[in-house]
């Protein structure tokens, strides 16, 4: 038999952000306690900014009855001349029974002791409180806090909890110094007393007729209808992001979108400032007109009134004075004009220099960059970049806004008649800032971000700040990803073996085989191709970032082809052959020593494969495992470990020669599939 069950643990005000990313995990915690209580059923969870909500339809009245095995001692250790010894009845103990109770049966190879009984479930509602105990405390937001004389700590303070399975109110249920029972709270704009309900049903009616949007999509969907209805009288259009668009729904009980406008003057300001101001620190959603930024903006309101106009009112005035700041502080570093004066004063890291001293490692990178990947770029360009790379940082509004790094320095530099080139590149410098973020858009750029990253690697390793495990604090692993995703997106060819060797002349104390095997390590969660793939490639020596990525893809393809579980073993065989051949010595074949003819055959078809020009890894792979008939046919008739040495060496070496053209692409022996 089933029932409805409904809990809602109600708080103060959740803050957003860590909420949110605590969000995805929180049903999947709450399924794996009513599994392990055996009580397992559907459930919907909801939640607002002051009430986590867990509401099932059909709930078990109890947990499942089960079987209960236990194992004991093999029969010849747990019985001796008859008699039971302690391990026997040690076992009947534990088992709760008689000795005469137990029996036996065979597990494996042995008898063993055996007892089974039946366990009968407890009531669901006799487990709520040990359930909800393992529930909250399973929930991590980051910082939590504690409150009164209590020893325990949440997020938040809980100020009541709710409880009803069917008609029942469960009472009894006593957390963080609350005793569950049958009341909530409506939305603040309509009251602050309690309110108590009977039924499930109830309890959602009752808190929608108080104002209270329980479902979060719901809120979402109310929103949006809300800012269509905006652009449609307004003819603009509302920016929505989607991160913010979430936290509001996080912070609302019950939205309303509202539309502000502040004074045309600040236009002024670069857009992206205005929209930081917005976004980050007042969760207003920018408005745009023809493409341009308008001097409105969204507030969405978690108030209930007739009239809204001093909500606007109040956020025009807290936008007025944020924008005001930012003005001043921009009018004033237009003034100062773009220097890196005074960057020999910050320190980049401990024992890692001053930002200039950073500036000038990561022009030196960027000069042997552009040189290696022959991209044309002026060295008067890229000297100007590092000149004026870091100097926003000593901004005013960089100081007030640290995100607008770079991009006000991009501002400052066109301001001051800088060329384009060098001021995009000082506003790329950083990019890719995540996962699916824009990556530089010119050869200038591009260089200039990868210096950086790699001056910051280089740097950091020398130092002995290198991740481990979780922890990345200097986000190393992203830097790494952004150097191979923007030596791809341009096609430079970076070596991550040579490349790196050559750098480290500039990082005396570094150990550059840990920096290598870091960036393998990176490269292994880059691919999303098959780890023994990405070994195969690696295997065969391959560290240019762009044809590695080519082989690879060549190889991915031609395996998923399916046809690669019967040439393998073939190739493996090649491989097993060789495998005690120096490597690092070449082998020549003489022709007049082929005495059978399958071994003939393999080596004119080898050698037409050589002799072709292949047009891509892909094609080359498929000519090269072509030969798969005339090696088999070689095996099948050809003795390689002959007592003749000349024709046994010589074997080898033809054996030896097809691998290593292989090997030019990938170790084939290194793949499973």
């Amino acid at each position: 038999m089933k029932k409805p069950l409904l809990i809602e643990i109600g708080v103060e005000e959740l803050p957003a952000i860590p909420f949110l990313k605590e969000l995805p995990n929180i049903k999947t915690k709450w399924q794996k306690i009513v599994q392990e209580f055996s009580i397992d059923s559907q459930f919907d969870f909801f939640y607002t900014p002051r009430r986590l909500i867990i509401s099932g339809k059909e709930f078990p009245l109890k947990q499942d009855d089960k079987i209960e095995e236990f194992f004991g001692a093999p029969v010849d250790i747990a019985f001796k001349d008859g008699m039971p010894t302690a391990a026997a009845l040690g076992f009947a103990k534990k088992c709760g029974v008689d000795i005469g109770d137990i029996t036996t049966v065979k597990r494996g190879n042995k008898e063993v002791l055996y007892y089974q009984k039946s366990v009968e479930g407890k009531p669901t509602k006799s487990l709520l409180q040990q359930m909800l105990e393992m529930f909250l405390k399973s929930l991590h937001f980051g910082k939590s806090m504690r409150w009164g004389d209590l020893k325990d700590d949440f997020i938040r303070p809980i100020r009541w909890i709710g409880i009803l399975f069917g008609d029942e109110v469960i009472d009894d249920v006593k957390l963080f110094g609350i005793s569950s029972s049958n009341f909530t709270y409506p939305h603040r704009s309509i009251s602050y007393e309690k309110i108590y309900y009977s039924s499930v049903e109830e309890f959602f009616h009752t808190l929608l007729e108080n104002g209270v949007i329980v479902d979060p999509l719901k809120r979402e969907e109310m929103i949006l209808e809300q800012f269509k209805k905006i652009e449609n009288k307004s003819a603009k259009s509302i920016q929505i992001d989607e991160d913010l668009l979430k936290e509001v729904v996080a912070i609302t009980e019950n939205p309303t979108a509202l539309m502000g406008e502040f004074d045309m003057s600040f236009l002024e300001l670069p857009a992206e400032v205005i929209i930081l101001s917005m976004k980050e620190h007042q969760r207003y959603f920018p408005v745009f007109e023809d493409d341009k930024l308008s001097n409105n903006f969204i507030v969405v309101s978690n108030s209930i009134c007739d009239d809204y106009s001093k909500i606007v009112n109040g956020n025009e005035k807290v936008l007025r004075a944020r924008l005001s700041d930012a003005l001043f502080f921009y009018n004033n570093d237009l003034k100062s004009g773009l220097s890196p004066n005074g960057l020999e004063k910050i320190n980049f890291i401990e024992g890692g220099g001053n930002l200039l001293e950073k500036s000038l490692r990561e022009r030196d990178i960027a000069l042997y960059l552009s040189k290696r990947f022959d991209t044309d770029i002026k060295s008067s360009m890229i000297e100007r970049v590092f000149e004026l790379s870091k100097a926003d940082l000593l901004s005013d509004m960089v100081y007030e806004f640290t995100e607008l790094q770079g991009l006000m320095g991009y501002y400052y530099a066109k301001e001051a008649g800088e060329d384009e080139q060098v001021a995009k590149a000082i506003k790329e410098q950083y990019l890719p800032s995540g996962e699916d973020s824009l990556l530089p858009s010119t050869p200038l750029s591009s260089i200039t971000a990868m210096s950086l990253k790699l001056d910051t690697l280089l740097k950091l390793f020398e130092l002995g700040h290198i991740p481990t495990g979780t922890k990345d604090p200097f986000g190393l692993r992203r830097a790494v990803v952004g150097v191979l995703k923007i030596a791809l997106n341009m096609g430079y060819h970076f070596d991550f073996k040579t490349d790196i060797k050559t750098l480290a002349q500039n990082y005396p104390d570094l150990d550059t085989n840990r920096v290598v095997d870091f960036i393998v390590e990176r490269i292994y969660q880059f691919f999303p191709q098959n780890p023994s793939l990405i070994k195969a490639v690696l295997s065969a020596g391959e560290s240019d970032i762009v044809q590695f990525e080519m082989k690879l893809i060549a190889l991915d393809k031609i395996i998923k082809e399916g046809e690669f579980k019967e040439i393998s073993s073939t190739f493996k065989r090649v491989a097993n052959i060789i495998k005690d051949m120096d490597q690092n010595r070449s082998y020549s074949i003489d022709e007049t020593l082929l005495e059978v003819e399958q071994e003939k055959k393999l080596y004119s078809e080898f050698k037409k494969v050589q002799a072709r020009s292949a047009n891509s890894y892909e094609e080359r792979l498929k000519d090269l495992f072509a030969l798969k008939e005339y090696i088999d046919n070689f095996f099948d008739k050809v003795m390689v470990n002959v007592d003749d040495k000349k024709i046994r060496e010589n074997r080898k070496a033809l054996i030896y020669t097809i691998y290593q053209s292989f090997k030019e692409i990938a170790d084939i022996k290194e793949i499973t599939i």
